[in-house]
């Protein structure tokens, strides 16, 4: 997915994935939804996802009619970082990426 947002373009095949998340929802169901977290070489976090129509990226399609649909929206380090923690992201690629030492 390429997406220019404030005038940057962002592009999932050129940034470093992350994370993965999906809700256990898979193919035509209404609720599928499914995330990945990136950060690109500037160092820039974003979150690009897809779902069916009754996720939050459902589009509309008309007249009291929705569809599945995708999207993209870039996040600070904290929003990173608690997007990490609530998807149950590896706590070794956490640390890596936030710069996190043990405690």
């Amino acid at each position: 997915m390429k997406r220019v947002i404030d005038g940057k373009v962002y592009n999932t095949k050129t940034a470093e994935c992350i994370g993965d998340w999906d809700n256990g929802c898979y193919g035509n169901d209404l609720d599928a939804c499914e995330e990945s977290l990136y950060k690109t070489k500037k160092g820039q976090f974003f979150v690009a996802g897809s779902g069916g129509p009754r996720s939050k990226y459902s589009q509309s399609s008309g007249s009291n009619s929705w569809s599945g649909g995708e999207g993209m929206a870039l996040l600070s380090e904290a929003e990173a970082l608690a997007w990490c923690e609530d998807h149950d992201i590896d706590a070794d690629v956490i640390a890596e990426c936030f710069n996190i030492q043990e405690g």
